[in-house]
Order: C-alpha cells, then sequence, then structure tokens
C-alpha cells in the first residue's frame, strides 16, 4: 500500500537541478548589486575614521600602510574565500543564512525541538538527506546531537545569537550609513553645525523608514545602477588618487607590512582591528541574500566588480592620507577631487540609503524566518510585491527598528561610537555562521575532520581575534549591540520555550480515536449542515480542546477537518505537496486530518483560495481512496483506507476515465493519479470523473457531492486557543518565564486569525487552560 502511494504521489515542478544562461546569470549578477553589496560597499564612508578615531592626525603614516595592508586581507580573507567561495556552496535549496543552516542541520539530524513531522515529510521533493555510514564520523555526531538535548539547547541558542546579531545590524546600519553621507555637507562647508546634520540624517531615516510599506519592488529597477555607479566611482577616484599621491601603497600587499606594523604598535594595533573590521560590514548579507539570485551571479559580481573597486578605494584613501594625515576624519569626502564632490556626495547619500534598505529587508527576511520555526512572537507580515514572495514588509518590526535608530543616532551623533557599536553586532553573527558551517560540514559534507579543523582554525581564530578587539570598545558604544541581543534573544528563546510546552502539554493531553469512535457518528451531538476546520497545533491525533469544546456545544458540523498548519526544516514546500490528508474513523464519521505544511521561505499566509483548495483537495482523497478499494476490492465498512495518508495536489483537474474491471484498473490507476495530479484546474469547483455505475462508484459520487453540498452550505473556521499556566509547585524562574513573559508575548503578539486570513464573520474561538 505503501509503495503504491508514493508510485502515485510523484512530485511537480520545473527540475531542481535546471542551470541559467549567461545572459541570465550575468542579468542577475547585475540585479545582485542594489540587494547584497550596498552595505558591504559604502563601508569606505567610515572606515578609516573609524581606525583613527582618537586622533585628529596620523603621527606616524608607516601606520596606514599596516592597517591597509590588514584591510586588504582582511577583505580578501572573509567576504571572498569564506563568504563567496565556500559559504554559497552550502545553500539549502538556494536559500542562505543562519536559518538556512539551521533548517539544513535540523533536516539531518533530529535536533528539531518541536517534534511535529510526520514521516511522510522526508518524501518532499524538498526534504533530501544524505546517507551515512554507520561508525562514521558524522554518524556519531548525528547520534551525539539526536540523544542530547542539551546539545540541541546550544545549537538553538547558538541560531538564536546570531538571529539577534542580524536584526541588530538592521538597527545599527541604517543609522551609521546615513549619518556618514551627509556628514559629507559638514566637510564642504566646516561652519555648518552637527545638529544640522543630526537633524538632517533624523529626517532622513525617518523617511526611509517610512517608505519601507511600499516595498523595494517599486524602486527596485534604479537600486543596481546606483550601486553600480557607486562601486565605478569609488574605483576610478582610487585609482586616480593611487598615482596621483602615492603609487608606492601597493607596498600593502604584503603580509609583512601588517606584521611590522603589529610588532611596531603592539597594543594599539590590536585595539584598530574594532575599525578595520568595518570594512567587512555586509559581508554577511552575500550568504543571506542568496535566495534571490544564484551562487554564480554573486560569485561573478563580488570578483569581478566589489572586490578590485573596494580594493582600489581603500587604497586611493590611503595614498591619499599618506600625505595629508591631518585628514583622517574626514577621509573619503577629502579624498573625492573638488570638482567631483557634490556629485559623489548624492551618489554617497543614494547608496547609503540603499545599504539601509538592503538591511532592512533583510532583518524583515529573518524575522520572518524565525516566526515560521517558531522562535518570534507572531507579527503581522505584508507581502509588498505578488511576483516576488521575498518582498516583505512587517510593520511591527518595521517602527520597532525605526524607533532604536533615531535614538542610536540622536543618542552617540558621532560615526565613530555606532561604529563601535556596529563592529560587535557584525562579527558575532559572522562567528556563529562559522560554528554552524562547521558542523554543517562534518554531518552532511562528511567532510574530513583534518579540513574541518583548519576551517575552524583559520576562520574561527580570525573571527575570535577581531571579536577581542572590538569588546574592548564595549564602554565606547560596543554595549549597544550586546544590550539589543541580550533583549531578541530572551524575548525569542522565551516564545520558543513557551510554544514548546504549550505543544507538549496538548501532544500528552490528546484524545484517543477509541473516544472519538465511541461517540458514534454524530459524536454525541446534532450535526448541522456545512464544513467546520478545527484548527489546532497536533500533527498527530485529536486535540483535547476538541472534546472540551464537544461539552459545551450541543452541535458540530457535518464535515469536521481537524487543520494543522505546520512548518517543516525545508526552504519550500511546493505547492501541489503542500496538503496531507488523512480520514478518522469511519466514512459515515466524516472526519479527517489535513497538514498544511510550508517551509520557512514559503509565503506565512494561507493559500489564496485556501478553502476551495482544501476542499479540492478533499475531494481528490475521496476518489483516491475509491480506487484504491477497486483495486485491492476492499469492503467499505471495513476499509483499512481510512487510515491511509494522502499527499494531494493543491489543484484538482478534470479526468475522464473508463474503468472496465478490477485487472484493467490495477494497470491504470498510477497513470490516472499521475495525469490528475499534474492538471491544473483554475477553477474551484469539485470535479469527479464518470463510471460504470457499480455501487462503489455511486458511493463515491454521493460522497462527492455530500462534500459539494457542504461547502456550499457554508465553513466555518474553529480556532482552538490553549493556554498554559505554571503549577504553584513550579519554580520562580520557571513561572515568571511562562506564565508572565510568556503570557505577555502571547497578549501582544497577532492572533492567528490574523495570520492565516480568516474571515471574522466565519470565526469561531475556542480556549482551554492548561496547568504545567
Amino acid at each position: 500500500m505503501w509503495k503504491l502511494d508514493q508510485t502515485l504521489d510523484q512530485p511537480l515542478g520545473e527540475e531542481a537541478g535546471r542551470g541559467l544562461s549567461t545572459a541570465t546569470t550575468l542579468w542577475l549578477a547585475f540585479l545582485s548589486l542594489g540587494v547584497v553589496y550596498g552595505d558591504l560597499g559604502t563601508s569606505p564612508l567610515y572606515v578609516f575614521s573609524s581606525i583613527f578615531q582618537d586622533t585628529s592626525t596620523v603621527e606616524n603614516t608607516d601606520d596606514i600602510l599596516g592597517t591597509l595592508s590588514l584591510i586588504i586581507y582582511t577583505i580578501t580573507l572573509i567576504p571572498l574565500i569564506k563568504y563567496v567561495f565556500i559559504a554559497l556552496q552550502s545553500s539549502d535549496y538556494g536559500e542562505g543564512g543562519t536559518f538556512a543552516l539551521y533548517s539544513l542541520i535540523c533536516r539531518h539530524v533530529k535536533a528539531n525541538t518541536i517534534q511535529n513531522q510526520h514521516h511522510t515529510d522526508l518524501k518532499l521533493t524538498t526534504y533530501s538527506r544524505r546517507p551515512v555510514a554507520p561508525n562514521s564520523l558524522a554518524f556519531k555526531v548525528r547520534t551525539l546531537l539526536e540523544n542530547n538535548s542539551h546539545l540541541q539547547k546550544i545549537l538553538l541558542v547558538l541560531v538564536l545569537l546570531g538571529t539577534s546579531m542580524v536584526i541588530g545590524d538592521g538597527i545599527l546600519s541604517p543609522a551609521i550609513s546615513v549619518l556618514s553621507s551627509v556628514k559629507g555637507i559638514q566637510a564642504a562647508h566646516h561652519s555648518l553645525p552637527e545638529e544640522a546634520v543630526l537633524v538632517l540624517s533624523l529626517l532622513i531615516l525617518v523617511i526611509l523608514f517610512c517608505m519601507q510599506r511600499f516595498g523595494t519592488g517599486k524602486v527596485a529597477f534604479i537600486f543596481a545602477p546606483i550601486i553600480f555607479l557607486w562601486f565605478l566611482s569609488i574605483g576610478l577616484i582610487g585609482l586616480y588618487n593611487i598615482f596621483r599621491h602615492d603609487p608606492s601603497i601597493f607596498r600593502a600587499l604584503s603580509p609583512l607590512t601588517f606584521i611590522r606594523y603589529f610588532h611596531r604598535s603592539e597594543v594599539n594595533g590590536w585595539v584598530a582591528l574594532g575599525g578595520i573590521m568595518l570594512s567587512i560590514t555586509g559581508a554577511e548579507a552575500l550568504f543571506a541574500d542568496l535566495g534571490h539570485f544564484s551562487a554564480l551571479s554573486i560569485q561573478l559580481a563580488f570578483t569581478f566588480l566589489v572586490f578590485p573597486c573596494l580594493l582600489a578605494a581603500y587604497m586611493g584613501q590611503a595614498a591619499f592620507l599618506m600625505h595629508h594625515p591631518d585628514r583622517v576624519a574626514d577621509a573619503f569626502y577629502s579624498s573625492v577631487p573638488g570638482p567631483l564632490y557634490w556629485p559623489m556626495f548624492v551618489i554617497a547619500t543614494a547608496a547609503a540609503i540603499i545599504a539601509s534598505q538592503a538591511t532592512i529587508s533583510a532583518t524583515f527576511s529573518i524575522v520572518k524566518q524565525a516566526v515560521a520555526l517558531g522562535c518570534f512572537p507572531r507579527v503581522k507580515i505584508v507581502h509588498t510585491s505578488q511576483r516576488f514572495m521575498g518582498q516583505i514588509y512587517v510593520p511591527e518590526v518595521n517602527w520597532i527598528l525605526m524607533a532604536l535608530c533615531l535614538l542610536i543616532t540622536a543618542g552617540f551623533r558621532k560615526t565613530t561610537q555606532i561604529g563601535n557599536a556596529y563592529g560587535v553586532a557584525v562579527i558575532g553573527v559572522m562567528l556563529v555562521t562559522t560554528l554552524l558551517m562547521a558542523l554543517l560540514m562534518v554531518v552532511i559534507w562528511q567532510t574530513n575532520i583534518f579540513l574541518v579543523l583548519l576551517f575552524l582554525a583559520v576562520f574561527g581564530t580570525v573571527e575570535l581575534v577581531y571579536i577581542s578587539a572590538v569588546l574592548f570598545k564595549v564602554p565606547n558604544g560596543g554595549w549597544v549591540p550586546l544590550a539589543i541581543g541580550a533583549v531578541l534573544l530572551l524575548v525569542m528563546y522565551t516564545w520558543h520555550y513557551g510554544s514548546t510546552q504549550r505543544y507538549e502539554t496538548e501532544k500528552r493531553n490528546k484524545v484517543s480515536v477509541g473516544w472519538i469512535l465511541g461517540l458514534g457518528p454524530s459524536l454525541g451531538l446534532v450535526r448541522l449542515p456545512g464544513i467546520g476546520l478545527f484548527y489546532t497545533e497536533l500533527a498527530h491525533g485529536v486535540p483535547s480542546i476538541f472534546s472540551h469544546f464537544l461539552t459545551h456545544f450541543p452541535a458540530i458540523h457535518s464535515i469536521l477537518v481537524f487543520v494543522c498548519v505546520k512548518y517543516l526544516p525545508v526552504s519550500t514546500v511546493p505547492k501541489e505537496e503542500r496538503f496531507l490528508v488523512r480520514r478518522i474513523g469511519p466514512k459515515n464519521y466524516r472526519m479527517f486530518r489535513c497538514a498544511v505544511r510550508y517551509g520557512y521561505k514559503d509565503l506565512h499566509k494561507r493559500d489564496d483560495h485556501f478553502d476551495d483548495l482544501l476542499i479540492q483537495t478533499l475531494a481528490a482523497f475521496v476518489k483516491y481512496e475509491s480506487l484504491l478499494e477497486s483495486v485491492d476490492g476492499q469492503d467499505d465498512g471495513n476499509s483499512e483506507l481510512s487510515q491511509v495518508v494522502y499527499a494531494a495536489s493543491s489543484s484538482q483537474s478534470q479526468q475522464e476515465q473508463q474503468e472496465h474491471d478490477h485487472q484493467e484498473t490495477r494497470n491504470t490507476v498510477a497513470g490516472f493519479m499521475s495525469n490528475s495530479l499534474t492538471s491544473v484546474n483554475s477553477s474551484t469547483q469539485l470535479t469527479s470523473y464518470s463510471s460504470d455505475g457499480d455501487d462503489r462508484d455511486d458511493r463515491r459520487q454521493d460522497e462527492l457531492k455530500f462534500l459539494h453540498s457542504a461547502k456550499e452550505q457554508g465553513i466555518v473556521h474553529i480556532l482552538g486557543n490553549t493556554l498554559i499556566r505554571c503549577n504553584e509547585g513550579s519554580g520562580l524562574l520557571r513561572r515568571a518565564t511562562i506564565n508572565y513573559c510568556y503570557g505577555f508575548l502571547r497578549r501582544i503578539c497577532r492572533d492567528n486569525s490574523v495570520i492565516y486570513h480568516i474571515p471574522h464573520e466565519s470565526l469561531l474561538h475556542v480556549g482551554m487552560v492548561y496547568n504545567v
């Protein structure tokens, strides 16, 4: 039976390995400039001023040469080698970032703390897993993680910490980028007070966050050309400064240069690493924004345009400072030739706004992923584009980001202090990515352990050194991302802990199917016309809140469907594999269970025409049962087909099929289901196929007609809301976490009815309180 089910239910869609043409790849490489490289590309605005923030002039010009050498090797080692040539190979079906790595690990290791998966989830097209040999290192590490709940919690905290740092980037990046670009006015007019620069920066930030509601799609067509012009400008100006001021600046390419710098400057050289690290801000976007483009397009854009232009820009500024060491406070604008000053100011301001936009959009995306995986309170997610699912807007997060960004900008006022804070957030998420990638190399890629240790030794050591340098600046602004990260980590872990406790409590108190069957076909109540969709978080069994509902209401709908909306550790679930239907009890009970499966990349809302798609899936399931009955000759009353799992297509097709006898049906059933699953019908009406008029077909037609009639009589959405409260004997910390912190988050977060877009006029809430 299982083999037959898998034969009939083949996934659809385009071939996963289909490559892109050269023209398409080049076009994606160009478009990636406006999304991926804005933050990284605007770093030359403030790097040298952050490195030498404690002095107005550089006394020893060899320090400029040494710091330039460190910048060159830092950009080469982290963005180029780590992200472009290594991290981009670890995508989750084209998705990158912290949660993509976590999802990929959880798919191969049972490390997900909420176990709501079904064995059929493993058969999804996007749920690929690599086999491991027994007694191998990968097998031992997987077994250790699966059997140790403490390691699973450490892994979760590590991911949440990286997420907190990314959100911190979304707060700090607009502040430092916009303030650095606007300070160009003060560089041209020294008499302009700092208050005027601050007010203008705050005004630009308010406009920037207010524009988020319109989505990036409406202005996306101008992003890439502006960033392309920005990179060309800073690259050409850098070459101009090199050959005009100091062509010998190429000495910085030798590693001996930064070695001598450390030997000469000692502690001061170590402290300067905090400013040098700002040259790679936004490098995480090379991996996090992978889902919008292809890996090859990002590699081409960075290798042949971004990387050489950044090196030219930093070398040009250093060459200028070699002859003008007293201009280090505004190195970028001072190095711009006079006739190009104001055009560069306009381009720099536009590039800074675009860089901020990219970071804010990345924050929206990672919050959406965290919500999908149960690690963040439910928030409203608005999709600003019908064409691109990645373009979203989260109102609550947007206004919180704006408030914090304005407070930081107004509180610090100087890019040097904001840069100290920014460095902590940037290097924090990089270290988390390094650790997750090392784990991925072991358990999934099954890389040689010596190569994994080499990866950790090189990148982990470099990033730990940078962390030690930026933590030294905690009193001078570096405490900001730590405070933000601590609050976000507390919120996310509290929400995840409370959600896990609620799910486990519901799972322990679920009602047995035997109790349901004992009630009889009417469930001991009056069966009303229509369809009742009972939403629950349980993927298995009947929730106890249903028995609570039966004891307080004297009626239930004639067709009852338990709907479980769940997210799997995959990037996306194809629509044709999204619904999973199973019958509960005999057919005359007319009770079903339907799991609606999403990946973290999918739209966090119900599909368009969700009700129609669900009813069509039920109709397809009824036909599927009838076909298998005709093949196996099973009796309808005692059929085991009521327990057969059917992964149905999200859309149903019209199909005409003649069935002459059992033998012919056995030969044609696979072809019938294959055709029915590959055809798409845009209408929402129920369909059926003609039969030879035997009793089984009549029963099937009657059930389909009953289903159609119930749909016409109305659909009611019954939303189960369970609250958890700690017992009196629980510890103080546990009571505070669940009763107050988690309870407060549940009260202020969005209701499931809003998330699922359930019409208010057809919504019924059912509540229940559990003591844990």
